[in-house]
């Protein structure tokens, strides 16, 4: 059974990623304390908080690549590292050589690597899903081109293809616009959109004026969780999650923030 038929037949209430009191500190440093936090299927979920409030930490502990200090994370009812296989992830920064003599396909087919078989070599199959994910984006016309030839825009719709590749019931994104440009953005969003009808998105972002068009859920984090529901109330704890007030004008597209400090 694919992921895409997995999903079809979960339940929109199913928690497919449960964190339960969770607390994690790098060396001494605490970076999350006693975090709840539930992922259902076809979930859209926000993350947002300053930098260094723990948003891609809670990503890594999804992905089972760090362990918490107490408490558990579950990724499909079991450990996360089980269930990674089960999550295509966009990191900030994946490809920091742009001058890497490189494919578009070829930075999609990574997505396939450790599904090969004994022969180490790409099948017919996993470049079908490489193609297959490259029409999802909208770049399949861009197959031949070399990676660092894209704008910022295109190289973030490569990045999603290659991990659809992994047929995930996850996507999970880690400041996905921060090299897209204003005309990209709203299209990108649309993307997601588009995805979220058959598998759950997680998106980290500072683009508050997003939340409130694109995102159903919101977790607001600055180490502990403040809020994590549904995002129309949730825009509210931003104020206490960033310790500053925020004025958020979005009337069918995201604008701006404004707001006094202090």
């Amino acid at each position: 059974m694919t992921a895409a038929e997995t999903m079809s037949v979960e339940s929109d209430n199913e928690k497919i990623v449960e964190m339960m009191d969770v607390s994690f500190s790098y060396g001494s440093m605490p970076v999350l304390e006693d975090i709840n936090l539930f992922i259902r299927a076809r979930d859209f979920l926000g993350i947002i908080g300053p930098n260094g409030g723990g948003k891609t930490t809670v990503l890594r502990l999804i992905l089972g690549l760090i362990e918490p200090d107490s408490g558990e994370v579950r990724v499909f009812g079991g450990a996360a590292r089980r269930g990674r296989r089960f999550i295509g992830y966009v990191p900030q920064d994946f490809l920091s050589d742009l001058e890497f003599p490189i494919s578009v396909l070829d930075v999609v087919l990574m997505g396939r690597i450790g599904r090969q078989g004994a022969s180490g070599r790409y099948s017919a199959h996993d470049r079908a899903a490489a193609l297959d994910a490259l029409a999802m984006v909208g770049m399949e016309n861009n197959r031949n081109r070399r990676i660092g030839e894209l704008s910022g825009g295109e190289r973030q719709r490569v990045y999603v293809a290659r991990a659809l590749t992994m047929e995930p019931r996850i996507l999970m994104l880690d400041e996905p616009l921060s090299s897209i440009d204003s005309h990209w953005q709203n299209s990108f969003y649309t993307l997601l959109g588009e995805l979220n009808r058959e598998m759950s998105i997680v998106l980290v972002t500072h683009d508050i004026g997003a939340l409130s068009t694109y995102v159903d859920q919101v977790a607001c984090l600055n180490r502990k969780l403040y809020y994590h529901g549904l995002t129309r109330e949730g825009i509210e704890h931003l104020v206490e999650t960033y310790k500053c007030p925020i004025e958020l004008i979005a009337h069918g597209l995201p604008h701006r923030v404004l707001g006094d400090h202090e």
